[in-house]
């Protein structure tokens, strides 16, 4: 039995006072020498219980045990086969809730850093390699076209497997970049730009075409791309960004924005980078964010390099009900954030020209479970106070945009909005139409995006397949039984004698699933003019 250290290797990062002031990324990645000593703490166990965490069942005890013998390039060979965005997952992944919950070596020891070694792995291919040498050679040799709609996570997935496959994929964004919430959700001190768009220059190179500001359900409904514009299947990936409020008074005043929003101006419309952007986004004094999720860290963390003095984070529950990943939490108290536990917003206060100043609070106590399994929060009478705060973040969640299931005729949604889908195939009520992420599970994370965007394509694929092989019979029984298809099907001879048909007797007919005995009806009755 191997001696395995108690601890991971640490993950060298940037000084917590350094990056108050910038939006570089905080974690600098292993060097080669700490990722080796990282992945010689594997067991390399026999049954690998950690893959059985990933939701892309990426084989993770193969590849950490090339690590170990310093075979990096095997190692982003081993990943690639079912990951081919390693470099994001390797850096937002809550791993602490997946593949290193399930280690066998915690709870006693720290599990082995699966998540960093990853993202070692891509971050090593991206600096050594030239070009896309892991990424098969573009090869779109099917005539059954996939449309996409929403280029996050999940549409990212499904393109890369079926572009492997050799389908012609089309992903349609509605906003001007690509990324989905990768580009407009996660700050670049946590994801750079530049990694995704890395990622979508390999999709491109597998042949996926990327279509912007196309509003699917406006500009176009899902109903045209099936029947209109030749495309076999379509799969939904639009996420979930209708922010849910609190619906407490001062909700309108200036500077009470959603999450949603605050993050889009500061990520995708470039308020990280002002004064080169003049992006509106506030300079905060003092900032409060409701909620304790990933977002919640995201948006209080931005709000200290927009140069808020203060930033605090505002939650009904204790700490140790908060659903952020570990790291993020542990950096963002790093970075001088306040946890206010035990607190929940009353309503917002406004000064005489309708910006937000403070906001009202009362302390709670925990009882009883509620519906979701956590304690309830209970207010504490006659525990009221303010808090001073220029800038507030509501950071609770998000519900799916009904666009799309409301302009897709047959399309069925839940009672929260969320689309009715197989989880095992991502399949929809509307044949030929699937759905996966955010929009069919409600709020959740990129990699569990990711997993669904995986079934889908397997799915979709399978779809496909055997409606040609139907397709097909269909075609054979046609030839042996003197039938005509359509186009698609006839012979050049067949199409010509058709057209000749259709000049003759001036009827445009176009001989779509016409039958023998109709083609010769037709010429019978040219003759007889």
């Amino acid at each position: 039995m191997p001696i395995v250290y108690p601890h991971k290797t640490v993950m060298p990062c940037r000084d917590p006072q350094e990056r108050r002031q910038t939006w570089d990324e905080v974690a600098e990645g292993y060097t080669p020498a700490r990722a080796i000593a990282e992945a010689r703490r594997c067991l390399n166990c026999q049954d690998p219980v950690c893959e059985q965490g990933c939701p892309v069942n990426v084989p993770i005890r193969d590849f950490v045990r090339q690590v170990a013998r310093g075979d990096f390039d095997g190692a982003a060979n081993t990943i690639a086969r079912r990951n081919l965005l390693p470099a994001i997952s390797g850096r937002v992944c809550p791993v602490e809730h997946q593949c290193e919950s399930c280690c066998v070596i915690s709870p006693r020891q720290d599990p082995v850093g699966i998540g960093r070694l990853e993202r070692f792995v891509a971050d090593w291919q991206r600096t050594h390699q030239e070009g896309c040498e892991h990424l098969p050679a573009a090869r779109a040799w099917r005539d059954q076209k996939v449309g996409i709609v929403g280029s996050g996570p999940a549409g990212l997935t499904v393109a890369s497997d079926l572009a492997q496959l050799g389908y012609p994929v089309t992903i349609f964004e509605a906003l001007h970049a690509f990324g989905g919430v990768l580009r407009y959700g996660i700050p670049e001190y946590r994801l750079p730009k530049g990694i995704v768009d890395e990622d979508i220059e390999q999709l491109k190179a597998l042949g996926v075409e990327f279509v912007r500001d196309v509003i699917i359900g406006k500009t176009v409904t899902i109903d045209q791309l099936l029947d209109e514009y030749g495309y076999t299947a379509v799969f939904v990936g639009t996420g979930a960004g209708s922010p849910i409020f609190m619906n407490i008074p001062g909700e309108n005043l200036k500077g009470v924005y959603s999450a949603n929003e605050f993050l889009t101006r500061v990520n995708l419309m470039h308020g990280y980078e002002f004064p080169a952007y003049d992006t509106p986004v506030p300079r905060p004094r003092r900032a409060a964010v409701i909620g304790s999720g990933d977002t919640a860290m995201d948006a209080v963390r931005c709000s200290i390099r927009l140069g808020a003095e203060e930033a605090h984070i505002v939650y009904r529950r204790s700490e140790k009900e908060k659903s952020a990943r570990a790291e993020d939490y542990e950096r963002a108290r790093d970075e001088g954030v306040i946890f206010d536990w035990l607190t929940l917003p009353k309503r917002f206060l406004g000064d005489a020209d309708g910006r937000v100043c403070g906001v009202e609070c009362i302390r709670t106590e925990l009882g009883e479970p509620d519906e979701s399994g956590r304690r309830r929060p209970i207010p504490v009478p006659g525990s009221e106070f303010v808090q001073e705060a220029d800038l507030v973040v509501i950071a609770l969640g998000t519900n799916p945009n009904p666009l799309v299931p409301k302009t897709t005729g047959g399309l069925d949604v839940n009672d929260h909005g969320c689309i009715v889908t197989d989880p095992e195939t991502g399949a929809t009520s509307r044949e030929g139409v699937y759905a996966g992420g955010d929009i069919a599970t409600g709020a959740a994370t990129v990699i569990l995006a990711m997993g669904a965007g995986r079934r889908a394509a397997t799915a979709i694929h399978q779809h496909l397949q055997e409606r040609a092989d139907r397709e097909d019979e269909q075609y054979r029984r046609g030839r042996e039984d003197g039938t005509v298809w359509a186009s698609e099907y006839a012979t050049s001879d067949e199409l010509d004698d058709l057209a000749d048909t259709a000049r003759h007797d001036n009827s445009h007919w176009r001989g779509f699933f016409a039958g023998a005995e109709e083609v010769r009806d037709a010429e019978r009755e040219v003759r007889n003019r």
